[in-house]
């Protein structure tokens, strides 16, 4: 009994997307104009009772959930998550209403409210964060039905985003440098130009040991060739690329994996990087 109410409290925590692997996973009536659909607009609200502990764990890997929220920016993968939800509950306690301007993120406190900038179109929304996921490898934030259409990326499931927190007094980008995190991607529609993606492996002071991985990455026979970055802290970043889209994303992850090495994560750079 003991072993079912962990159970059940891992999943209550985990929300609705957690259990959709995969992007999207079908629509429900067509929303024929998605830009007239009004943006969430951020609130001043307590932390939710539910989904919010210290730490929780899903499909065996734990996740911290963030103190506060405050200044948060992050470039990644957004995917989405439609029907096979539409009225269950999420981890704030709220139902999923899939034509609602929502998202699910893994370390945000609940509730967050978020701009999601879509950087293959430029297209930017607001929602709110009221749900934990997702779960699946490489994604960010999965949106709701409706804040993916209005983002434009209901087509391709998957799109390249950057996300940042907002609140009533601010809602105007807040300056600093954008953290990068695990993604694939494929472009939204309408059609824009797609970002490089890299996979990194690690980040090193010593420049021989990032020679060393690179070299034991070389040995490997991945299809993509290992490159050292050397950033202006000074560290020397292992990454595999540049990537063209969310196939070879894919295939380079699961390259590395049999490998032996480390899935490392995939980043979406928002400077030119110098390279060895």
């Amino acid at each position: 009994m003991r072993a079912l109410a962990v159970l059940v409290v891992t999943l209550v925590l985990a929300g609705c997307s957690s259990l959709a692997p995969e992007p999207g996973d079908g629509p429900g009536r067509v929303i024929d104009n998605p830009m007239a659909i009004p943006d969430a607009v951020p609130q001043d609200a307590p932390r939710s009772r539910y989904g919010n502990p210290e730490s929780y764990e899903v499909f065996g890997r734990r996740y911290q959930v963030m103190e506060t929220a405050s200044g948060h920016r992050e470039r990644g993968i957004a995917s989405w998550y439609g029907s096979k939800f539409h009225g269950r509950r999420t981890s704030s306690g709220e139902p999923y209403d899939m034509y609602a301007m929502t998202a699910a993120h893994k370390h945000l406190p609940l509730p967050t409210w978020v701009e999601v900038r879509h950087l293959g179109n430029d297209r930017r929304i607001v929602v709110k964060v009221n749900d934990r996921g997702p779960f699946a490898d490489n994604r960010i934030i999965d949106l709701s039905y409706a804040a993916a259409a209005k983002l434009g990326m209901l087509g391709t499931g998957t799109a390249p985003v950057e996300i940042r927190t907002v609140t009533p007094d601010n809602t105007t980008p807040t300056p600093g440098r954008v953290r990068t995190a695990a993604a694939p991607i494929d472009a939204g529609e309408p059609a824009g130009d797609e970002p490089a993606y890299w996979i990194q492996l690690a980040a090193f002071s010593q420049a021989a040991n990032a020679r060393q991985l690179a070299a034991e990455l070389n040995g490997a026979g991945l299809s993509a060739a290992p490159r050292i970055h050397r950033g202006d802290d000074g560290l020397h970043r292992v990454r595999v690329g540049p990537l063209p889209d969310v196939a070879a994303v894919d295939r380079i992850s699961a390259e590395l994996q049999r490998a032996r090495f480390s899935p490392g994560h995939v980043i979406i750079p928002d400077e030119t990087a110098t390279a060895d």
